[in-house]
């Protein structure tokens, strides 16, 4: 195969025939030098550590980015758990007021004598009603705390005046509860009377600062008023003998008991059971001697016992 070029010159038209061995050489040629000129720079970048440096800066700087990522995560994480546990010691704390409260209400109830059915403090409140969906705007930590603190406040101040209420229904509950009144005892009869009377012992005229109620031994002996406990044991003549101040200058014994149920210092209800009846001390059987003292004086406990609580 040969290639023939016609050139135009002022000699004339003159041919130049291109053999094949010309072709290939120039072919080889076209070739081969790309093929050189990117194997000579891909070597040059190689050798000179060009290419390398380049990769491990963008990888270094790649791996310093996400360090800072996660290292910003983990400082927005225990944000977020110190936030948790602050609201959670919040919340605890107002429970503990609610129950608090819940305890106040359910004593009030008791003293006041109001239905405990009508005011059930162990539940929530019945409510209901039509609703519409609405959308609860995102409420911020430190908003959170600033509700927290309102609630609280609020419940300390509804705790206070509860206390108060309830001191006051104290007072007047134990100020009918001091009134007293009834017997001494559940069952029984009244033996003997207030006043001058044979002895039982010598026959002759005695006093006796008491009355007392007949009855089977082991019998309950309760208290005619609520009060504090101030005696608990054996007395000359008296035996094993309960006394009881109600204040206001009243006070009221027990004698002859044979087991004492309350000690001294304690805080009894009108009607909790004292003592089981019995025949201690100077005694002819079981029974119980009962005295009113008013002012530190012995006084008739009949009317007492007569009158309606």
């Amino acid at each position: 195969m040969s290639i023939t070029i016609l050139q135009r010159s002022s000699q004339g038209m003159r041919s130049v025939k291109l053999n094949n061995g010309f072709l290939y050489t120039l072919g080889f040629l076209a070739l081969a030098l790309p093929i050189s000129a990117a194997v000579s720079g891909y070597y040059y970048a190689t050798t000179s550590d060009k290419t390398a440096k380049v990769e491990q800066t963008t990888i270094d700087t790649w791996e310093e980015e996400i360090q800072e990522q996660w290292s910003e995560l983990e400082l927005a994480k225990q944000s977020s758990q110190q936030q948790i546990n602050a609201l959670t010691a919040r919340l605890a704390m107002l429970q503990a007021h609610v129950r608090r409260l819940d305890a106040a209400g359910e004593r009030i109830l008791t003293i006041s004598g109001i239905d405990a059915a009508e005011f059930n403090f162990g539940s929530a409140p019945a409510i209901g009603g039509p609703e519409k969906s609405s959308e609860i705007p995102a409420t911020s930590a430190n908003e959170l705390n600033t509700n927290f603190d309102k609630i609280n406040l609020s419940l300390q101040s509804k705790e206070q005046q509860l206390k108060v209420l309830e001191s006051l229904l104290m007072d007047k509950h134990m100020g009918v509860e001091r009134y007293i009144s009834g017997r001494p005892t559940t069952k029984g009869w009244l033996s003997s009377f207030y006043g001058e009377r044979n002895d039982p012992f010598t026959g002759k005229p005695a006093w006796h600062a008491g009355i007392d109620f007949a009855g089977t031994e082991g019998d309950n002996v309760i208290a005619t008023a609520a009060g504090v406990v101030t005696w608990v044991g054996k007395r000359s003549g008296y035996g094993l003998l309960i006394e009881i101040n109600h204040g206001d200058g009243l006070v009221t014994r027990y004698g002859h008991n044979k087991e004492a149920l309350v000690e001294k210092g304690a805080v009894v209800k009108k009607g909790q059971v004292l003592s089981k009846m019995g025949n201690s001390g100077r005694s002819t059987g079981a029974h119980v001697h009962y005295e009113v003292i008013k002012n530190g004086r012995p006084t008739n406990p009949t009317p007492y016992v007569n009158r309606k609580g």
